[in-house]
Order: structure tokens, then C-alpha cells, then sequence
């Protein structure tokens, strides 16, 4: 089958790999049929080569239809139309009945100490292959798939897998009173669709992105649009002088505003894996600028809820100031399946409130994946969103 490989920093290849085969009885073999590029990938794609290996699958926004079953597997059958989450969880564990399947204690990678193991995300999650391919394992099928209908296009349930149940745990994580104020740091795809979810709860939502075309496509669906310069002050100067009453940082370690950190990356991106493992693990590599914002941002007593990935563990918080501003910090891999139910009638809404069809903006096959992951990169020709049908 055809997949998009990693094979070096900003190396992307549509390869010829092996077809995926039942491996154990609980396990799937589902067809793509659209697959996404994450934010995320951006940082297997610049970022986290030490932790992969040249020809890593990689994707983990996924939907198709269900081709082959294993024998234990009695609730799904072939030719069912699945979206796939992107955290892979037993369902059946101490975490994964609480809510928090990104903690699931039957797939989690403890050679890294990380959680739950993902699609397509390097030897930290598991080193699973992804979704940006023709066919994907699947395991424990009848819990990692989304059964969802046929009369609706993919691009309407796609964003299942990912980035719309992340921003709705931001939001949600975010603690917000009924008449409470929203900061979103980055209009990304993440963003996007958190600044729409905390409008469609009816909060008063203010994204903060420095691109352009990113402004324009919130301001589309009500949001208040603003660009980086002198945003604190005009944050409190419009919240009687308070701040927002929760903030959901979308952008995380990628943020702008901190060339040592930047610098800091590259040079360890650079060194053998063997020795940039260790380093990026126990490193404060993170550019920290949007977490820093978000606490400026945030009143005092309020909620900063980062959805966006941060990377290092040394890395250098203000405790003084989170103390002193009674702050509360949430964060974590989105639970996926804890968050289906809620947004699975918005998503069938004809009405379309989150606006799932307005938020692609580039579209192609595996063969053009390569060239679309540098577009998305780079931000270029008003980038926001790709999804690929292989």
C-alpha cells in the first residue's frame, strides 16, 4: 500500500509499504478514505526525529470503512463506516472507564513513561504506524473506531479523530462561568474550532493569531479576531481590568517569541537519536511564549487550559506568579471517546454550528502529502487545515 513516511527532519515521503494485517483477534483493518494533517505532525515533521525511524507511518486524523476483522471482534462488521481516534485505549481499564483514555493503563508506553499509545506519533506513543496511508491497523477495533452514518460527507465527521474533541476538553477544561470570557491562543486548526465551540456555548471568545487568513476564518463564525501586538492590555482593559476567565493555549512549544529555545531545538534535533533522546526527555527545550502569554492573560482565580503539545520537563514555569494569581493549570492528550456523545449530534446538526466544512483549506492525495506538509508548515498560501484522500 502507499503511506506518507517520515524520513528525515522536514522529509516526507509517499512510500510503497506492507499492508497492515490482523495481528490480534481484537484487532481491524479499516480503508482511508480521508485522513488529516495535525498540528501536531508539524513536530514529527521539524521536530521529534530521535524519536522516530526513517520510514515511520505517520497520522493519526483517520476515518474509512472497516475491510477485515479479527475473530473476537463481534460488534463491528465490513463494510461499516468508522471514524478512528487518534489515542488508542482498552476501554476497559481504571483509566479508560474514568474518562481518560489518553491514560489508558493497557496501551501506555512505560518505557517512556508516556500515556496512552497513538497513531503515528514516534517511539514515545508506541511507534503504531498512522493514518496517512491506504490501510490502518486498528486495536481493540471495537472500542478504537467511531461507528458513524452514511448520508454525510467525510469532512463532517473527520475531525472526530482529533482536533474537535481536543478543542471541546480545552474549553471545557477552561472551567468557564456561564457569562465568562475565552482567549484562544492560536487560530490553528485546534484554535479554530476551540474559539467556535466557546461561542457556541454562548461565551464571549477573543482568538489571538498573528496570521492573517487565520483572523479572517474566525471572524467568519463571530469570533473576536485580534493580532499578537499589545493584546494584554487590551485583554484587561476589556474584562474591567481583570483578565479572561480562562484561556486555552492552541499554539504550545511551537509558539513564536523565543530564538534560544528555537535554537535549542534545532541543535538537539540535529544529534543522533541515541543522544537526542535522553536530552529532549529531561530538557526545557519548549519556546514557552504562549504558556507565558496565557498566564498574563488569565485573571486572577481563572483556568489556563493548554491543548497545545509542550515537550520538555525542565522546562521553566513562573510559580511565583501562578501562586500568587491563584491559577489553575489543566492540560493532557485529549480523552477522545469521553467527548463523543456531546459532539456527535453538533456534528449531524444540519445546521453545522462548529462548522466542520469551514475549516479545510487544502486538499489532496498521498502524493501530494510531501508537498502539503511544508505548506502547512511554513503557513503559506493561507494554510489551515489538509486533508488528504488516499
Amino acid at each position: 500500500m502507499k503511506a506518507l513516511t517520515w524520513q528525515g527532519k522536514r522529509r516526507i515521503a509517499a512510500s510503497e509499504v506492507p499492508d497492515p494485517r490482523i495481528d490480534q483477534p481484537t484487532d481491524a483493518i479499516v480503508r482511508i478514505t480521508s485522513t488529516a494533517i495535525c498540528g501536531s505532525d508539524l513536530h514529527l515533521y521539524e521536530l521529534l526525529g530521535p524519536f522516530l525511524d526513517r520510514g515511520d507511518v505517520l497520522g493519526h486524523e483517520a476515518m474509512g470503512v472497516v475491510v477485515e476483522v479479527g475473530s473476537a471482534v463481534e460488534r463491528l462488521r465490513v463494510g461499516q463506516r468508522v471514524v478512528v481516534p487518534f489515542n488508542i485505549a482498552c476501554g476497559e481499564c481504571f483509566m479508560c472507564r474514568r474518562g481518560l483514555q489518553s491514560q489508558c493503563e493497557t496501551t501506555q508506553v512505560r518505557e517512556h513513561g508516556s500515556g496512552a499509545a497513538l497513531f503515528g506519533y514516534t517511539k514515545l506513543y508506541g511507534q503504531v504506524p498512522g493514518g496517512q496511508a491506504e490501510l490502518l491497523r486498528v486495536p481493540f477495533a471495537e472500542y478504537n473506531t467511531i461507528p458513524v452514518g452514511e448520508e454525510l460527507d467525510d469532512e463532517r465527521y473527520l475531525f472526530l479523530s482529533d482536533i474537535l474533541p481536543t478543542a471541546w476538553q480545552g474549553v471545557k477544561y477552561a472551567d468557564l462561568p456561564d457569562d465568562g470570557t475565552l482567549v484562544v491562543l492560536g487560530l490553528g486548526p485546534v484554535g479554530q474550532f476551540a474559539a467556535r465551540v466557546g461561542r457556541h456555548l454562548g461565551h464571549r471568545v477573543i482568538g489571538i493569531d498573528p496570521v492573517a487568513e487565520r483572523r479572517a476564518l474566525a471572524a467568519e463564525h463571530g469570533i473576536e479576531a485580534w493580532d499578537v501586538p499589545e493584546v494584554v492590555d487590551r485583554v484587561r482593559d476589556e474584562t474591567s481590568g481583570r483578565g479572561a476567565d480562562g484561556v486555552v493555549d492552541a499554539v504550545g512549544m511551537e509558539a513564536h517569541g523565543n530564538p534560544i529555545a528555537q535554537a535549542a531545538q534545532t541543535a538537539v534535533g540535529l544529534l543522533p537519536g541515541a543522544v537526542a533522546r535522553p536530552m529532549m526527555e529531561t530538557a526545557g527545550l519548549d519556546r514557552l511564549a504562549a504558556v507565558y502569554s496565557a498566564i498574563d492573560l488569565v485573571r486572577r482565580g481563572g483556568t489556563v487550559s493548554l491543548s497545545g503539545v509542550y515537550a520538555g520537563d525542565a522546562d521553566i514555569l513562573p510559580m511565583k506568579t501562578l501562586f500568587d494569581k491563584q491559577i489553575s493549570l489543566r492540560m493532557g492528550q485529549c480523552n477522545v471517546k469521553r467527548w463523543i456523545d456531546d459532539l456527535m449530534p453538533l456534528v449531524e446538526d444540519p445546521n453545522d454550528p462548529l462548522g466542520t466544512q469551514n475549516l479545510v483549506t487544502h486538499r489532496g492525495g498521498l502524493d501530494e502529502g510531501p508537498d502539503l506538509y511544508s505548506t502547512f508548515q511554513r503557513k503559506a498560501d493561507g494554510c489551515v487545515k489538509v486533508v488528504l484522500k488516499p
